[in-house]
């Protein structure tokens, strides 16, 4: 049996209503410190690659604790999935499980456990975890061109029924992945955050009763619902289409992969059409269905509703998808899915840009768009097996109409996903990273600059075997309203002394002697407004702090500076009177 709406919205007070907004954030809080305290791999203690949520009893969104952004629609639709799998035999101390990619929409890795909640022989909510395991089997380099070779997949199955665990597939999995001492240790601790989740949440039914805490959630997307109205009626009615495009599928070197959208506003309601994005593609770099309706969601409610916690499905009640099977954000099964989250926040950016001549004010200049990670694996002095990735490198992000971008930050696709820390890294594998700085000049030239990007240096202490996937190397974030745009990611090899920089920034199964290394840049910000009309002064204190180059200072932005880093104001205004002429 499965919980109706017991109570009518109107009965719950605010009071009771704002003490559950927190009391629900509070629960997947929880759930994401007790993930990271009992976690086995950095790519989830550290890096923050995983999401954990709470949900109604059919599915809904009711608080996510972040985590990957772009799981606002995967998780949803995996707990959803779940439900009409097992309708009807779904118990207390049942827990479901699966990784199937086309579900979650990104890939093998994201293995996803959900557990019931039970209050008095009724099924009230779900909790939740999905977290990236850093081996799942399959080929742990390469270029893949189907699912079958990107490691175990596990169809939506019960990991324990009624309180038992079902052995037979904890088995399975253990056999399929090189490390199963910390496969099944981050699986342990998935099982933790969601086990944590369902006290916490019954704490708040036994404390406030069951009909406050139900009847809050549904106040809360109400709430959620009205903002969002709200804000895409202050949008002007009109059709909006903007496009980009990606390097390449990492098959077709040097073939583009288009990226369109169009967007309609109509009164407080939004549609997003992305039937015109690329059909999918042969190699990794797809995702399932889930994800492209998440690209559409991740967009609307930044610029709608960005500050409105928890996040609830109520916030996109307004918002139509129209999304195609068959799309490199809609792939279908057996394309390959491993780099799942490449595509998407182009997508998003590609959705802004569509946007910046309607709302200049709420939208950003292109970011640089991408993990910018490399994956290591080999066998280290020890004489153990390693597998790890390096990074996701921050980069730049766009400048707004009102300020810089931000620096050094990670992708949209990641949210609060981070870098491991150098001193971690260096210790745990055979590596030595011998630079890691910001890139001057990276972020583009603006009334207001883009963030700069980063660079890492990397040698190998011992051979290992390197893959990198990254894009956005042709296509740089874009400038808006005369903005201009930034660096693109980049990566370059040192073998034998030697440096090398190829046609893209994908390298596949590259073998590194000790003492050889790479060189791994992330991309700039897009700039906003005209270099021109940036202050002078704030010129030269970039140029102090090493952000801008002298150079850039006087071709880019007009201003000239003596030697002493002081602003020349004549042959600043004479340069940029000749430059607006």
């Amino acid at each position: 049996m499965t919980a109706s709406r017991t109570a009518n919205a109107s009965t719950i007070d605010p009071i009771t209503v704002e003490i559950m907004r927190n009391g629900l954030l509070a629960v997947t809080e929880e759930m994401k410190s007790n993930l990271m305290r009992t976690a086995y791999n950095l790519i989830i203690y550290e890096a923050l690659d995983f999401t954990v949520g709470l949900f109604t009893a059919k599915g809904e969104t009711v608080s996510i604790g972040l985590g990957l952004p772009m799981f606002i629609r995967g998780m949803s639709e995996t707990v959803k999935a779940k439900i009409a799998k097992f309708a009807g035999d779904i118990n207390p101390g049942d827990i479901l499980v699966t990784n199937d990619a086309y579900i979650t929409g990104s890939h093998l890795n994201h293995f996803t456990f959900t557990l019931p909640i039970f209050h008095r022989g009724e099924l009230i909510a779900f909790t939740c975890c999905m977290a990236h395991w850093i081996d799942v089997g399959g080929a742990p380099g390469g270029a893949t061109t189907d699912i079958y070779s990107e490691g175990i997949q596990i169809p939506l199955l019960k990991y324990q029924r009624e309180g038992v665990v079902n052995q037979d597939l904890v088995d399975i999995i253990a056999m399929n992945v090189r490390l199963p001492e910390r496969a099944l240790g981050d699986l342990r601790a998935q099982i933790t955050a969601i086990v944590s989740g369902e006290k916490r949440f019954l704490e708040l039914v036994d404390r406030y009763g069951r009909e406050a805490v139900l009847g809050s959630i549904h106040v809360l997307a109400d709430h959620s619902e009205a903002a969002a109205r709200l804000n895409t009626l202050s949008i002007p009615d009109g059709v909006y289409e903007a496009e980009s495009f990606m390097d390449d599928d990492g098959i077709e070197i040097g073939k583009r992969v288009p990226i369109r959208v169009r967007v309609e506003v109509r009164g407080d309601e939004m549609t997003i059409d992305l039937s015109d994005v690329s059909k999918q593609v042969a190699g990794f770099y797809n995702s399932g269905v889930t994800t492209g309706i998440a690209c559409a969601q991740v967009a609307f409610k930044c610029l709608t509703t960005p500050t409105d916690y928890p996040i609830n499905d109520g916030a996109f009640r307004p918002l139509t998808v129209i999304m195609p099977l068959g799309r490199v954000i809609s792939a279908q099964r057996p394309a390959p899915m491993r780099w799942w989250m490449a595509y998407p926040m182009t997508v998003i950016d590609t959705i802004f840009k569509a946007l910046a001549p309607a709302i200049p004010n709420r939208v950003i200049a292109g970011h640089h768009a991408d993990l910018v990670v490399t994956t290591l694996h080999g066998i280290n002095p020890e004489g153990r097996f390693f597998i790890t990735s390096i990074g996701p490198l921050g980069g730049g992000w766009g400048a707004k109409s009102s300020e810089d971008g931000i620096g050094v930050t990670v992708c949209i696709n990641d949210g609060d996903t981070h870098n491991g820390p150098t001193e971690q890294m260096e210790a745990k594998y055979p590596i030595l990273i011998e630079r890691y700085a910001l890139r001057t000049d990276s972020g583009g030239a603006g009334l207001h600059r883009g963030g700069l990007g980063a660079e890492m240096v990397v040698t190998a202490l011992s051979p290992f075997s390197l893959n990198t996937y990254v894009d956005r190397m042709h296509c740089p974030p874009w400038g808006l309203n005369g903005g201009l745009e930034g660096s693109g990611n980049a990566i370059e090899l040192r073998i034998d002394g030697a440096w090398h920089r190829g046609a893209n920034a994908k390298v596949f199964s590259q073998r590194f002697k000790t003492g050889d290394g790479y060189r791994l840049l992330s991309g700039g910000g897009g700039g906003f407004g005209n270099p021109n009309l940036r202050d002078a002064d704030r010129v030269a204190y970039d140029v102090r702090e090493g952000y801008v180059s002298h150079q850039a200072a006087r071709d880019l932005y007009g201003v000239v500076l003596r030697q002493d880093g002081s602003v020349d104001e004549s042959a600043t205004a004479a340069r940029r009177g000749a430059d607006t002429q």
